[in-house]
């Protein structure tokens, strides 16, 4: 019985072979997407903080963050956490993050 229940499966699974996927989605499909805006977001850190610390705080205060310098930066996409990375100079007056690590979504 056991036999015959695994050449069912791999019978029934040559439909979903990654072959046959492909020719039925085209980057035709995928450009209708194209298009549509994400917010980008590099987060160097949190902290957290009483509001009447937060009140207080004025011109040239300093808020400590939970990470040390060297340590990555999240790197999100409409605030899901994608990748990390460290930050980088473009050029003398901007900033910009290259990646480091892809994160894998458990979706």
């Amino acid at each position: 019985m056991l036999d015959q229940e695994k050449d069912d499966f791999n019978t029934n699974n040559e439909d979903f072979k990654s072959d046959n996927l492909s020719d039925s989605k085209s980057s035709g499909d995928l450009e209708a997407i194209y298009d549509i805006p994400v917010t980008v977001s590099a987060v160097l850190g949190r902290t957290v903080m009483p509001i009447n610390q937060l009140l207080r705080l004025g011109r040239g205060a300093v808020v400590e963050l939970d990470r040390k310098i060297g340590d990555p930066i999240d790197i999100l996409v409409n605030n899901r956490l994608i990748a990390r990375g460290e930050v980088v100079m473009v050029d003398e007056t901007r900033l910009g993050v290259t990646m480091t690590e892809i994160i894998k979504s458990d979706k």
